[in-house]
């Protein structure tokens, strides 16, 4: 377990660029919201948003118009993510049942469905929360990037979409922070 999971780390450390802290964070959170998750679930915090790190032609372009939780956008990036983990994961020689599990968490992990997927989705947001709030609200309102109207909505949604009461509980302090700074951010101070 633990060699295809440090194997992961270096790749996404090697190709995830700015974002890598998020998808590391994740999983660290993963580990936090459940010490006994499994190899698979680890996985899937680790890597649940490696198709951002390999742009092509097939790659899904947010309209932030839509709004953050746009299920075209979500779902068409969580399946491509799915897809390049999971022949990454079989270059590697990973036996093809952890391969269509780790897929199927990628896969919901913007919205979770079931017990192991919610925890993924819960370490996701969390790792948002935590490490993306300043590079969103940086770009803010700055051309060709989202309104602070429009950051508030992803700040909202990535915290109201968590099911865990206990990873809520961890949320909202992340939260009430990136609140905090989006006001300083509308009032000019921040």
């Amino acid at each position: 377990m633990d060699n295809l999971i440090e194997i992961s780390r270096k790749w996404v450390r090697e190709n995830y660029g700015g974002g890598v802290v998020h998808l590391l964070k994740a999983e660290e959170w993963l580990r936090r919201i459940d010490s006994a998750a499994s190899e698979a679930m680890l996985l899937a915090a680790l890597t649940h948003d490696m198709e951002r790190a390999f742009p092509g032609s097939d790659s899904p372009r947010q309209d932030a118009a839509l709004g953050p939780d746009d299920p075209i956008y979500n779902n068409a990036h969580s399946e491509r993510s799915a897809r390049i983990v999971g022949a990454f994961l079989r270059a590697q020689g990973a036996p093809e049942a952890l391969v269509t599990e780790i897929a199927d968490l990628i896969r919901v992990h913007e919205f979770g469905g079931w017990p192991a997927a919610d925890k993924v989705q819960a370490a996701d947001s969390l790792s948002f929360l935590e490490v993306n709030v300043d590079p969103f609200l940086h770009r803010a309102g700055t051309p060709g990037n989202w309104t602070l109207a429009q950051v508030r909505a992803k700040f909202d949604w990535m915290y109201e979409r968590i099911k865990l009461v206990e990873a809520r509980a961890l949320a909202a302090p992340l939260y009430e922070i990136a609140l905090h700074k989006l006001r300083q951010k509308e009032e000019g101070i921040g």
